[in-house]
């Protein structure tokens, strides 16, 4: 069916939700608009949906939702039999909607299904897939995309995201049916009386904070610190639970970003809502300069990631990376453990592959175990369920990913703001103790380790000819990619989709033993590196860098030529 041919199916069975037929209308006279929404479908990947809401196969709306979950529901039904699916959702427009309409699908395929009576972060909903013994669970957020996106992820009965494995039977599910005529529903207010669609009961919620609590590293060093803390949940889903936590843990002198403080799909004050990006807390940082905070954490709309930013000595604020939070992290928890005698007796830390080399230096310092995994949180989820398995889960200490990403604890299976901001604020409060700032911190360690500095570069690829655009890119890197960086020649080049290391020096081949992945990874002969990975929820590449130098100025200087460089290969 062509894309007009699909246009006009919509115009004729899409009429239940006003919206969308009235956009259907308005573009009936505009071929690029139809064909922009239809020529081709939301593909249900690794993390599940994500896309523009509005009219068509290529928007996220009621009717795509529903065939994605009707598919899930044919995957339980013939490849585990039955169950319960556990829902949730953040702030974004239609979220709650798209949490019930999955509901309905699933509880008139004969699934059980919880979902909840208000928002809720990410982590809580692996937390409920484990707790409540699911064989699925649903996601409905776009993490940190702007207001006019909205996603949908699906996690396995491990509470990490679905497999690859497992998420390619659901697609070919979804391919099988009809967008309007094979879908079953249910009625919403029926199913809630019978008690095959349940609301989740509070008591749930506290288990979880416990479970948070319990990877406190210093119990009560925040209380008698006078930490001083702004915190904006940026409209999101972590403003409930993030602020009980830290009441819980000693933060008394806390202040709330008020106009990110209420949820808010529309992110009025903070269009692109992602935590690693200054715009996004330039609110924080304004409130910040007014009670002159130590500390502001910031964390995205569906809360499975959070960021800072730390007042200097002359009253600026230093804001950092998740590379740079990650590695703070890394040597609070370890240094602390050890001193404690707390730390296992064979610790693992694991972090993703474009995630900082210098976590392998403070885990060496620590007689720690460093393992790296492929980009995307569920295969840090992996390992840890790999360490269950051995019932060797306690030798899990932290795992981290450069994009504000951080878990400690198996409790849940997913990167978890609301532990990272505990475990933040207790390490704030512990070297204030010491009279020393997380500036301190963070440049001890990089006299102590060397400067390791990582930037991320995002390059946008929009359109109907993006994703193309980026296949392009990557088989000509493929093809031949870059000899020398910044001056230096490459000597190690890594292809995660072919599963392959080359030493360029002495042509020696060895094997990944990771899953393929789209990804490309150059190394130079004084450890530089660029790693190219198209993303695999948004139209865009990301190149991932790594420069390393005797101080901060220089490394940067490094940085600026190895971006330069690595730009020319995408145009």
């Amino acid at each position: 069916m062509d894309y007009l041919a699909r246009y006009n199916e919509w115009r004729e069975k899409a009429v239940e939700d006003a919206k969308i037929a009235e956009e259907l209308v308005s573009v009936k006279d505009d071929k690029d608009a139809i064909y922009d929404r239809f020529y081709t479908t939301l593909k249900f990947g690794t993390a599940g949906l994500r896309g523009v809401l509005g009219a068509g196969t290529n928007r996220m709306n009621i009717y795509v939702v529903r065939q994605a979950t009707q598919g899930l529901a044919n995957y339980i039904k013939n490849h585990i039999g039955t169950g319960a699916v556990a829902i949730t959702h953040d702030s974004r427009i239609n979220s709650s909607l798209f949490m019930n309409e999955a509901a309905r699908v699933l509880a008139a395929n004969g699934l059980k299904v919880y979902i909840t009576t208000e928002l809720q972060p990410t982590p809580v909903l692996s937390y409920l897939v484990r707790h409540l013994g699911c064989v699925a669970g649903i996601m409905v957020t776009a993490s940190h995309n702007p207001a006019k996106y909205n996603g949908y992820k699906v996690y396995g009965s491990d509470g990490c995201q679905m497999t690859d494995v497992a998420a390619g039977i659901v697609y070919d599910e979804i391919q099988k049916l009809d967008m309007f005529d094979d879908i079953m529903l249910c009625d919403f207010d029926e199913a809630i009386r019978s008690g095959s669609i349940e609301y989740v009961a509070d008591s749930v919620y506290d288990s979880y904070v416990a479970e948070v609590e319990k990877r406190q590293v210093n119990a009560g060093v925040c209380k008698g610190s006078d930490l001083n803390v702004v915190y904006t949940p940026l409209n999101g889903a972590g403003n409930k639970l993030v602020r009980r936590v830290l009441a819980d843990i000693g933060v008394e002198n806390l202040h709330i970003v008020k106009e990110q403080e209420m949820p808010d799909g529309n992110f009025t004050t903070c269009p692109f809502p992602n935590p690693e990006l200054k715009e996004a807390l330039q609110k924080g940082l304004e409130l910040c300069g007014e009670v002159k905070a130590d500390l502001l954490l910031a964390t995205d709309p569906d809360s499975d990631r959070v960021s800072i930013a730390v007042r200097r000595k002359d009253g600026t604020y230093r804001l950092y990376t998740g590379n740079e939070i990650g590695a703070m992290l890394t040597e609070y928890i370890l240094s602390s453990r050890k001193a404690l005698g707390n730390l296992p007796e064979k610790p693992v830390v694991v972090k993703t592959i474009v995630t900082t080399k210098i976590v392998k230096a403070i885990c060496d310092k620590y007689g720690c175990e460093m393992r790296d995994c492929l980009t995307g949180f569920k295969y840090i989820g992996e390992i840890i369920l790999g360490l269950e398995k051995n019932g060797e889960e306690d030798r899990f200490v932290f795992g981290f990913e450069e994009s504000c990403g951080y878990l400690s604890g198996s409790y849940v299976r997913d990167k978890d703001a609301v532990v990272a901001s505990q475990l933040i604020c207790e390490m704030a409060a512990y070297y204030k103790k010491q009279n020393k700032s997380l500036v301190d911190i963070i440049e001890g360690l990089y006299e102590e380790y060397g400067y390791y500095l990582n930037t991320t570069l995002d390059f946008y690829f929009d359109g109907a000819t993006g994703m193309e655009k980026m296949s392009k890119i990557m088989t000509g890197l493929r093809d031949q990619g870059p000899a020398e960086i910044a001056g230096e020649k490459v000597v190690h080049v890594a292809d995660y989709l072919k599963s392959e290391s080359t030493d360029l020096l002495t042509g020696a081949v060895e094997h990944i033993d990771l899953p393929k992945s789209n990804v490309l990874a150059y190394t130079t002969e004084s450890g530089n590196c660029a790693i190219v990975r198209p993303s695999g929820t948004e139209p865009k590449i990301k190149i991932y860098i790594t420069a390393i130098a005797k101080s901060l100025d220089a490394a940067g200087a490094l940085t600026e030529k190895i971006a330069a460089d690595m730009k020319g290969y995408l145009n």
